[in-house]
């Protein structure tokens, strides 16, 4: 097989420009396995196979880039795993910690990297292209308008950095906005210093209503108990990681 359909339903658009991809997988700097998240025809898997040779392992979702790869690629056949990344079981693919690439697909990309944070703590480095409006946001601080759930999450684990920006003419079909390649390094945090189910709750609430102040938007999470703090009177964006353990710890503390 010498053609792969690009799929809508799968958010398919191939990069065709190898210096970005050689610029892409040299932006990771991790030394151990890595897994490639949706090869599709394999632009950025054959430079891997020049660094990594069999410590890379691929997880793709589409039948046909999956025969693609398994005729035009260098992959062995344990390398090339068919199946579906947002259901599949990505830590039982290496023993110990390993790094994550990819050009995400931007119709799940978010999900991704919800399946990243379960496994934190074995996925010691990513780096993806995504939206560049998704890796804006991802990177921002707080304070801006853009700064959402991924942003907290991700940037409570781990170290964002805005790499480049991708325009839309290297890719096939060619997408209707701009990319960016972000790279996200795991820090030094091991745990929380409050409930960890609640802080994703928490944050994940504060943002689903977030031009009301906290007081507001949280209140259906302080189950009638009427609590004054200076965190309750800012909108969610304004908080930082901290201070939203600060606030789960808040709202703990009345349930």
């Amino acid at each position: 097989m010498n053609y792969v359909r690009p799929k809508k339903s799968l958010g398919q658009h191939f990069l065709n420009d190898k210096n970005i991809s050689r610029k892409i997988v040299e932006s990771l700097t991790f030394s151990g396995p890595v897994l490639e998240i949706g090869p599709g025809k394999g632009i950025l898997t054959d430079i891997l196979l020049e660094k990594y040779h069999e410590n890379l392992k691929v997880v793709e979702i589409d039948s046909e880039s999956v025969e693609y790869l398994k005729q035009n690629s260098k992959l062995k056949i344990n390398q090339l795993i068919h199946e579906d990344i947002l259901q599949f079981n990505i830590s039982a693919l290496f023993t110990g910690h390993f790094a994550v690439i990819g050009n995400f697909p931007y119709n799940i990309g978010s999900q991704i990297f919800f399946r990243i944070l379960e496994n934190r703590n074995q996925v010691d480095e990513v780096v993806c292209m995504v939206q560049r409006e998704v890796a804006q946001r991802i990177a921002e601080k707080p304070g801006s308008r853009v700064y959402g759930i991924l942003s907290v999450l991700l940037q409570t684990f781990y170290k964002i950095d805005y790499l480049f920006t991708v325009n839309e003419t290297v890719f096939l079909p060619p997408p209707n906005v701009k990319s960016a390649v972000i790279r996200l390094t795991r820090n030094a945090r091991k745990g929380l210093d409050c409930d960890e189910k609640l802080f994703f709750t928490v944050v994940k609430t504060a943002f689903n209503q977030r031009r009301k102040t906290l007081s507001n938007s949280v209140k259906s999470l302080l189950q009638g108990n009427v609590i004054t703090h200076p965190l309750l009177s800012k909108r969610p964006e304004q908080l930082s990681v901290d201070e939203f353990v600060e606030l789960t710890n808040l709202i703990a503390s009345v349930q």
